[in-house]
């Protein structure tokens, strides 16, 4: 893979949602390699921000409190970034449902607070944003490249599509370098533990933990591709520092799909305990599963040097072996 530390040494980077897995992930492989890293997050619940994903780096970098819906601490926070990483938003698509306007006000307008202060203080940074597979809706074929149609079937999604086409229009128009990621299922360490909105294998793992009984619903046939945090986050830094990435949109996964009873399975032969049940279809999740979802990831390992690294069985037991550590900061 190549040499990360000779793109990013001495860069001045910006990470919202900074706090949470996805951000701090990135935050620890760029400090040390020489990057200038400020976190912005609004430590909003029951999202993800946890000081402890960044305690043994704390002291090399800087963590703002602002909300990307905040325009006056936007104007001043992208002034002399080299790169944004744009991760902050509402992160489950149920409660989108329940509240559809929180999850625009987040996942739309905030973006766009940012990169309109981007165009207005510093148009020349690379902007990456973090959307999410289930923009697609309904799959029509597997593996899913990236001219499958966009469907989505939640606010949540709506909103991520809608702040892909902004991100687009702004790259077109006033010519801001973005990069547009549709992402897989995300896992690891470093991920909340409190609630099953982000991070299913997290959350799993949580209860087998506890030897409590894990739900699958329905038969548990259902694929899914899971990407691990460090893959997905060399990915992202990457696709950043490579030019010819700018403007483009990319699915990104592990490229693999998993049953999910496949998954559950695993992770509770790792954990050595926990039970597991099937049950039927609850009826809001009924109405917003897509079916199965495989990435093709071609088109993002032809544009960098990069491939995922982990299977899930070794990103599974990682992300066990890090809890089972630091349990204390997450339960």
């Amino acid at each position: 893979m190549t040499d990360l530390a000779s793109l990013v040494d001495g860069k001045r980077i910006l990470i919202t949602g900074g706090l949470g897995m996805i951000g701090s992930t990135l935050a620890q492989k760029l400090v040390p390699l020489g990057a200038k890293v400020t976190l912005v997050d609004a430590c909003i619940d029951p999202y993800g921000a946890n000081f402890f994903n960044i305690e043994n780096i704390r002291s090399q970098l800087t963590v703002n409190i602002a909300d990307i819906r905040d325009k006056e601490a936007m104007k001043w926070l992208v002034r002399g970034q080299d790169i944004i990483f744009n991760l902050a938003g509402q992160v489950s698509h149920n409660d989108s449902i329940e509240n559809p306007f929180l999850d625009a006000d987040i996942n739309y307008l905030g973006h766009l607070n940012v990169v309109e202060n981007m165009r207005k203080f510093n148009p020349h940074a690379v902007v990456v944003f973090s959307g999410s597979r289930l923009q697609f809706g309904r799959i029509e074929y597997n593996p899913v490249d990236e001219k499958h149609p966009l469907n989505p079937r939640t606010p949540y999604a709506l909103n991520k599509t809608a702040a892909e086409n902004l991100y687009k229009f702004y790259f077109e128009m006033y010519e801001i370098p973005c990069v547009v990621f549709r992402i897989a299922n995300p896992y690891g360490p470093r991920s909340q533990m409190k609630h099953s909105k982000y991070c299913m294998i997290n959350w799993f793992l949580r209860l087998a933990m506890e030897n409590k009984t894990i739900s699958i619903f329905g038969d548990g046939e259902q694929m899914r591709d899971y990407i691990y945090v460090e893959d997905l986050a060399d990915a992202l830094l990457l696709a950043a520092a490579t030019p010819a990435c700018h403007g483009e949109v990319f699915n990104v996964g592990s490229g693999t799909g998993a049953r999910f009873k496949e998954m559950v399975e695993t992770l509770v032969s790792i954990v050595g305990q926990g039970k597991v049940q099937s049950v039927p279809w609850p009826k809001d999740y009924v109405n917003v599963e897509t079916g199965d979802y495989i990435t093709n990831i071609h088109k993002l390992q032809d544009a960098i040097d990069w491939k995922p690294r982990t299977d899930l069985r070794s990103g599974i037991q990682h992300t066990f072996d890090y809890y089972q550590r630091h349990r204390a900061h997450y339960w």
